[in-house]
């Protein structure tokens, strides 16, 4: 059975963007894949320097997962931290990495776009941390083998790079590494936030997945959509309040939706209402069990290290190879 790989970091509460562009489509590949999902926290050591709130964070991820259907029973459900081999392997990838795919990884250039306009020095406030993030990303993938990688429309580098180099790897030591595969779904859209950007938390700008119904209400009365009035048609691929109505509602439901917004007749404020009624019943139950979940912190870590030790003996025998290969003692 093909092995699927999806991994986040415990930085905040998940929001729609993050179930429908990762937890969903994650969700989906365990039904005929061996689901592999991981809590990112060494990666979320580069900017969270809270340990207490880092532990609390992962937990809450990981009854996230639970409650939005994971079934630790099928699929596992791990700490990043709890594998020890991906370190090892994160070192024996950078040995072979060439400097400049580094330099080419999105977070970084970002950083240095930041900093030059800033006026400060290129690798101001860059660590060793972000810089090796990509390294640490293709460990993760290429620990445990993993086939296939589910990612956004604009992840793809994460994967371009593990298969950059997992072929230098084997270009000097033999074919040791398994070559993953980026999987885009592209019927998953790119999810809009309150103000029409990409839904971010770095804008400010999510609804948060698991939000009790007065939350979620507000924030979806925040959306903001242009100033046509109810009797006007509207465009509904360029609308927000639709674009998530139609991911969360029946098929015949949003197709009702559509014919009003292309009509005319429907104002915003009943679309946000409508939306509201959609994902509230959507969420009722995970938000049930993301309560129970978090009410006993003990089966939760239990379910995180049962998963962490099947990952192991999958990291466990890449580690294996991967010293055979440079020539250190297995």
């Amino acid at each position: 059975m093909a092995i699927s790989l999806t991994g986040i970091r415990p930085t905040g509460t998940p929001h729609l963007g993050n179930y429908l562009g990762m937890f969903r489509p994650a969700l989906r590949l365990a039904h005929d894949h061996e689901a592999l999902c991981f809590i990112a926290d060494l990666h979320a050591l580069i900017d969270v320097r809270d340990p207490e709130a880092l532990r609390a964070r992962t937990r809450e991820m990981a009854a996230v997962w639970l409650a939005c259907g994971l079934d630790p029973a099928r699929a596992a459900l791990y700490r990043q931290s709890d594998v020890l081999e991906i370190c090892e392997v994160t070192w024996l990838l950078g040995c072979v990495a060439a400097k400049g795919v580094l330099n080419r990884a999105h977070a970084y250039k970002a950083a240095v776009a930041a900093n030059r306009d800033a006026g400060r020095d290129p690798d101001a406030g860059v660590s060793a941390g972000l810089y090796g993030y990509p390294l640490l990303m293709a460990a993760d993938i290429l620990a445990p083998g993993a086939d296939v990688v589910p990612v956004g429309r604009d992840q793809g580098q994460h994967v371009e790079i593990a298969r950059e180099l997992a072929r230098a790897f084997n270009g000097a030591y033999g074919e040791v590494l398994r070559m993953p595969e980026a999987l885009v779904d592209p019927t998953v859209m790119t999810v809009p936030g309150l103000d029409g950007r990409k839904m971010s938390k770095s804008y400010g700008n999510v609804i948060p997945l698991l939000a009790e119904p007065d939350e979620l209400q507000r924030c979806v009365m925040r959306i903001v959509t242009d100033s046509r009035r109810p009797e006007e048609p509207k465009d509904p691929d360029t609308d927000t309040v639709f674009g998530l109505y139609r991911e969360f509602a029946p098929e015949g439901d949003a197709r009702a939706m559509r014919a009003r917004y292309e009509a005319g007749g429907l104002g915003y404020g009943e679309a946000k209402a409508a939306l509201f009624e959609v994902l509230d019943e959507y969420v009722r139950e995970p938000r049930a069990r993301y309560r129970a979940l978090m009410a006993d912190p003990g089966e939760l870590d239990r379910v995180l290290a049962a998963g962490g030790a099947r990952v192991r003996e999958r990291a466990a025998a890449t580690v294996d190879r991967m010293r055979s290969a440079v020539g250190i003692a297995a």
